[in-house]
């Protein structure tokens, strides 16, 4: 992690050393994404990179797990993709964008520095933020996982579970190198799995449940959150609970348009972006 941050200081020198660049492509009010994972294969950064490139906002949210401390403690993996999201993200800022980064359990690290108040490359530290969107809705941003009784309460269940998603992870990729064989499109084993297990099901649905009523406690209208890897926008107990998904299989992203409508983009699917595309940095290939 230490080795993330100097990257981070190192690119925010070259970004200051130069002038101010101003982004094109569709403009948003607001951004929030979660749960890229940078660190591990797993992670689409070359998807993101993309995003990053084609959108200009006012609020850019980072929604936690933007880093995977976990997983570069145990093995160092970071490519050029990964650099250059962080290079973009660092040109959002510096063209005026208000960045805020809420740290979440895989990047806890950077929870240490949340007293300190730091603001890096613009980029401002949070342990959670208020959103007031165009039409005057308050939205509680929070990573989540406060919530999720097994990060909170059993931390080695949440390492067990962690290395069986990277395994899952490591399976499907292996399933749909198969499946390109035989002409069949990308499919996601590990989500499937989520879908049909009964009690990861209940789960998702604790969860999202307990996410609202801690909106509805403290008066909101909604909360945005990342933390499961499952992209969903609902009303839950009277609040709207909104989960920004992730960047490692279903690649979205929550964004605010300037009447303050909210929706749920599928970056992938929008852009006939293919999973099976190389990695290289650039825009990924279509499929």
């Amino acid at each position: 992690m230490c080795c993330v941050a100097h990257k981070l200081l190192s690119a925010t020198r070259r970004m200051n050393a130069t002038a101010p660049r101003t982004l094109s492509g569709t403009r948003y009010r607001s951004i929030f994404i979660s749960d890229v994972h940078l660190g591990t294969r797993g992670c689409r950064s070359d998807f993101l990179a993309d995003f990053l490139r084609r959108v200009s906002c006012d609020n850019l949210f980072l929604v936690g797990d933007i880093i995977d401390g976990w997983r570069l403690k145990k093995s160092w993996y970071w490519d050029e993709n990964h650099d250059e999201v962080l290079r973009l993200i660092l040109r959002h800022a510096r063209a005026g964008t208000a960045v805020t980064y809420i740290p979440g359990n895989h990047d806890e690290i950077f929870r240490n520095w949340l007293p300190l108040g730091l603001e890096i490359g613009g980029i401002r530290l949070r342990k959670e933020a208020v959103h007031t969107t165009a039409d005057h809705r308050r939205l509680l941003v929070m990573h989540g996982d406060e919530f999720d009784s097994v990060v909170r309460y059993a931390r080695f269940l949440a390492v067990l579970g962690d290395g069986a998603y990277h395994v899952a992870l490591i399976v499907n990729r292996w399933f749909n190198v198969a499946r390109r064989r035989f002409g069949y499109p990308y499919w996601s084993l590990s989500a499937w799995l989520k879908r049909q297990v009964k009690e990861a099901v209940k789960a998702i649905d604790r969860f999202e449940s307990a996410l609202a009523n801690e909106a509805r406690r403290r008066g909101f209208d909604g909360v945005v959150c990342g933390h499961i890897h499952h992209a969903e926008m609902r009303e839950v107990h009277g609040v709207m609970y909104m989960n920004d998904g992730d960047w490692v299989e279903s690649c979205t992203a929550l964004v605010e348009h300037d009447d303050g409508r909210l929706e749920l983009l599928d970056w992938a699917a929008l852009n006939g972006l293919s999973f099976f595309s190389p990695r290289a940095v650039g825009v990924p290939q279509a499929a």
